[in-house]
């Protein structure tokens, strides 16, 4: 600013040497009050009071930055003090604040389990051990549902009430749900519960081998439809039939002991291998398994969960979160078999008196640890055995027949 000021005084005094020579005035001489003169005073005075603006205008500046710089220095800071004059804060609280809640929190509600009612297929047995393993070890719970079960007066029963929608769920064999599928029921597997057949026929010793073609012309009795309409026609021969002596196979339904003790017949075509032998044993009668391989039918899923084919798609997420149970049951009692066995029989006893530990052995071999996973092929060579044989007119496709609920479809 003061240099500013030097160069003016320097400049008038520059313009009024140059005034003093035009007017051949030696410089510096009195010349009297000239227009030239007080023009050079009248620029010194406009100098004098440009600068004295400036010098204030600085020192404001100055001020306003000594102002800021206080300001941001004295902002609050966590470890700051505060001073809150008395006045502005009272004496006495308006009110006590509680020093714990006045009353304990409302609990937390859980969500409502959806109801899910099964018909088994046979009376509580231990092959149903996956859907005791669920409920009791809370698998169902824990996928959000309520299961129950019933159980059938007639082995006929389950499907026919599912097709109805009479019941949620129903437990059966996989050859059960191609006959019924080809009679029309709306039914379709969602899950395998156990991999392979759990029927076979099983005959009384009489001190003789048995032997399959002989004993199309002893009684014989069946439960089920499969066993009626798949087992014995590969039984008994045409020529049997139509022999004088040929006693027509009767239905025993649920009463296969008392039927085989009773001496009224000879052999059950389609009775559980696991349980009948032991039942009978203990009612001092010796008894001998054949397998269905010997009759060449297809390996088959020996226990199925089927549900209604018209209402799968609305509750597709419903048997998602089933299936899902049962795998987590069934993979608990294969790492767990002995605690599994402990389970399933302190809360059941009366499983306790027809499963020994060599059964349990043989049945967990059997399960099906992937529930909702789907065998392709083995439905496809039922479907052909059973048109091979004449028992169906048609070949039902795998989707009219079974899904993956995993897969939607």
């Amino acid at each position: 600013m003061l240099r500013c000021f030097l160069r003016t005084v320097i400049a008038m005094r520059s313009n009024n040497f140059a005034f003093a020579s035009a007017n051949h005035l030696p410089p510096g001489k009195n010349t009297g009050a000239s227009p030239h003169r007080r023009s050079w005073i009248a620029y010194i005075w406009v100098s004098a009071v440009l600068c004295g603006l400036a010098l204030c205008y600085s020192a404001l500046v100055f001020a306003d930055d000594e102002s800021k710089n206080a300001t941001e220095s004295s902002t609050l800071q966590l470890e700051s003090e505060v001073y809150v004059p008395n006045d502005l804060w009272p004496t006495q609280p308006l009110m006590e604040a509680p020093s714990m809640a006045v009353a304990p929190p409302e609990p937390l509600t859980p969500p409502p389990l959806e109801p899910v009612n099964i018909m088994l297929d046979w009376f509580l047995s231990p092959q149903h051990a996956v859907i005791l393993l669920a409920h009791e070890k809370g698998f169902f719970q824990q996928q959000r549902l309520e299961v129950s079960w019933q159980i059938p007066g007639d082995p006929s029963l389950p499907t026919k009430l599912l097709a109805a929608g009479e019941i949620d769920l129903a437990l059966g064999r996989q050859t059960q749900l191609h006959l019924a599928a080809h009679d029309g029921a709306p039914l379709t597997r969602i899950a395998s519960l156990v991999k392979t057949p759990l029927n076979a026929i099983v005959t009384i010793n009489k001190g003789e081998d048995a032997d399959l073609d002989a004993l199309g012309s002893k009684p014989l009795g069946f439960a089920t439809q499969e066993g009626q309409q798949l087992v014995l026609p590969l039984l008994i021969s045409e020529t049997v039939r139509q022999s004088e002596h040929y006693a027509k196979p009767r239905a025993v339904h649920f009463e296969t002991a008392d039927s085989l003790n009773e001496g009224e017949l000879e052999a059950i075509a389609d009775a559980f291998f696991h349980t009948l032998p032991s039942r009978l044993a203990t009612q001092g009668q010796s008894a001998t398994v054949i397998r269905y391989d010997a009759l060449s039918i297809p390996r088959y899923d020996g226990l199925i969960v089927m549900a209604n084919r018209n209402t799968v798609g609305r509750r597709m997420e419903t048997w998602v979160r089933f299936v899902v149970a049962l795998e987590e049951a069934a993979n608990w009692i294969i790492e767990h078999p002995d605690e599994a066995l402990d389970t399933v029989t302190a809360a059941y006893p009366r499983l306790d008196s027809s499963l020994t530990d060599e059964h349990w052995q043989d049945l967990l071999r059997r399960l099906a640890l992937s529930p909702a996973a789907l065998d392709i092929r083995r439905y496809r060579a039922m479907e052909t055995f059973l048109q091979q044989r004449g028992i169906t007119s048609e070949i039902l496709t795998v989707e009219q027949l079974a899904i993956d609920p995993h897969l939607g479809q």
